[in-house]
């Protein structure tokens, strides 16, 4: 059976692909859900030109995530928190608080393309992967300074 995706399907395709998958996996998964339809000529027209679209939506994605990853990488932000005296830090640094820095020097990046292993718990100086795109990554200095 020949579907057309309309979603990424993981290990299937994207979006405007067309593939071919058994009977029932189109039949009982893909199509009841909404993830494909079927691949006749006139949905094949319709897809092809929902892909140019798609594309074109994507390209002006990936110029606005290089132009803002542009700004952020090498940029520094400073975050005061309290400390004890071995530079621990009472709480810690989080996405958030890094999202909400970066908002007050004027750039405007979503709390969940700031990407940490775990918080942060130290004074010190720190480098954060910022994820903007799937093909943009920045790199954002963070201080944690005594407060």
């Amino acid at each position: 059976m020949r579907v057309i995706l309309k979603k990424e399907v993981y290990n299937l395709g994207d979006a405007g692909d067309i593939v071919k998958v058994a009977p029932g996996y189109g039949r009982n998964f893909l199509l009841p859900r909404g993830l494909a339809i079927p691949a006749s000529e006139s949905n094949a027209n319709q897809a092809a030109h929902e892909r140019r679209m798609a594309d074109a939506i994507k390209r002006k994605q990936l110029a606005g995530a290089k132009e803002l990853g542009a700004r952020v990488d090498g940029m520094a932000v400073s975050i005061r928190r309290e400390s004890g005296p071995d530079d621990r830090l009472f709480g810690s640094v989080s996405n958030r608080d890094i999202a909400d820095a970066l908002k007050e020097e004027g750039i405007e990046v979503d709390r969940k393309a700031i990407h940490l292993d775990e918080p942060i718990r130290t004074i010190g100086l720190f480098t954060v992967p910022v994820r903007l795109h799937r093909e943009v990554t920045a790199s954002l200095r963070v201080y944690v300074i005594r407060g």
